[in-house]
């Protein structure tokens, strides 16, 4: 598909916004100029000065079919990703059943198939049913994955994780872990610190995570697999994967807006503050920012991670873990980090397509998203498009509305309140 973008503002490479109508195919940029006239097999739409970024990329989210629809569904999941300016998403394989066959993976990319409105890359589990057991079937999984991943539960195993990891070598395929150690979590469910204490709940410990990370990147090292580190959240963390990648370890990471934004003296008994990994110490948190300053950490994710009501109106110690973000990602990192001068915007750019991109084999600038970076608005869940509304950001002003999100062939979702619908659209 083809469109032309009037009046669009662009960013270039040395920070700058410039004024410019821009004609697109198939989510690539063709022709850029002051006044492009409209070729008759395209469809002009007036941007009025919002500007034009390239469709972002999250390498983490769940959505939850099949399995689980009354949490999310293929299509909810993707419509609040294009309401949020995503063209890409990665889906995790927690899901029944799970994808750790051809069989099971088929299942899910019918689904994909049918009603997904921007790109969707599924996940192969890394173990059968993901119980850390045995290898799932990666050769078969290969062609059809982005990845392997047994997100929502850490292997346990280092043997198991060694032949994961040279499997994943032979196959030319990245493997993305969610570290956590089992044996010190010890019933915890929000971070051990000052909060857990005072209140009487059960901590989780940093070295929970930083451990069996330590663990992987020794492995990585010995066998050269592409490793990725889920959901970054602790300091040693962050100097661990710095480290790691100064020996020349081939190793990426991730990490959220909320661990970017939130620290366990934020907490409040209520499950929408309720994550795993938890909310840190704000010492932590000052790590991770630092890592995104100095290239440790490579990308942003929102670990999109949806509930029923129910399950998430139980308190700390009893609602389910996760929260929902794609809606929130760009607005929350745009008006925290970009605009208060922590972060340029080219960083964030990179952050949130270029480098996932690159890791991950996607084609960039496949599709394209549209904000107006002056509109604020308050977060308020009700105006979500996912099917789950828990956000510890409820309330929040933010600054950067998205307009419009295409993958590049169809507009996934346009704010029809604030561009001219058109019959086109």
């Amino acid at each position: 598909m083809r469109y032309l973008l009037q009046n669009a503002q662009l960013l270039s490479s040395g920070g700058v916004f410039r004024a410019a109508d821009v004609l697109l195919s198939g989510g690539r940029i063709v022709s850029i100029g002051d006044r492009i006239s409209c070729p008759a097999d395209a469809v002009s739409i007036d941007l009025h000065k919002a500007v034009l970024f390239p469709g972002f990329v999250d390498v983490h989210v769940h959505l939850r079919e099949p399995g689980f629809s009354y949490k999310e569904t293929i299509r909810t999941g993707t419509l609040a990703a294009a309401h949020g300016g995503f063209a890409h998403v990665a889906a995790m394989p927690n899901l029944d059943p799970v994808p750790d066959c051809a069989a099971a993976l088929a299942v899910q990319r019918a689904i994909i198939e049918k009603d997904a409105l921007v790109h969707v890359h599924p996940y192969g589990a890394i173990s059968v049913g993901e119980k850390g057991e045995r290898l799932a079937d990666l050769e078969g999984l290969a062609p059809g994955v982005i990845a392997f991943s047994d997100d929502g539960r850490g292997v346990q195993s280092e043997s198991l994780m060694r032949e994961a990891m040279m499997q994943c070598r032979r196959l030319g395929k990245i493997l993305a872990a969610h570290c956590e150690d089992n044996s010190l979590l010890h019933g915890g469910y929000i971070h051990d610190g000052a909060y857990a204490r005072a209140h009487g709940h059960r901590g989780i410990c940093s070295e929970s995570e930083w451990g069996p990370i330590a663990r992987d990147l020794r492995l990585a090292e010995e066998t050269g697999c592409a490793y990725h580190v889920c959901h970054v959240s602790t300091k040693e963390s962050v100097a661990l994967i710095r480290a790691a990648k100064r020996r020349g370890v081939d190793v990426t990471c991730e990490t959220a807006p909320h661990y970017l934004t939130f620290t366990d003296e934020d907490l409040q008994e209520d499950g929408r503050f309720k994550m795993n990994p938890p909310l840190r110490a704000r010492e932590d948190r000052d790590a991770l920012i630092e890592g995104l300053l100095d290239g440790t950490i490579d990308m942003l994710v929102t670990d999109h991670a949806p509930h029923s009501r129910e399950e998430k109106a139980r308190g700390l110690e009893k609602s389910a873990m996760g929260i929902v973000g794609l809606e929130t990602a760009f607005s929350l990192v745009y008006t925290g980090l970009v605009k208060t001068g922590i972060i340029s915007m080219n960083r964030l750019m990179e952050l949130l397509h270029d480098n996932p991109c690159r890791r991950f084999g996607i084609p960039q600038n496949t599709g394209f998203t549209v904000f107006d970076l002056n509109s604020t608005y308050q977060i308020d869940p009700a105006d979500f498009l996912s099917a789950g509304k828990a956000t510890p950001f409820t309330g929040w002003n933010v600054e950067g509305r998205c307009l419009l999100t295409s993958t590049g062939e169809t507009i996934a979702w346009y704010d029809a309140d604030r561009l001219p619908k058109g019959e086109t659209l």
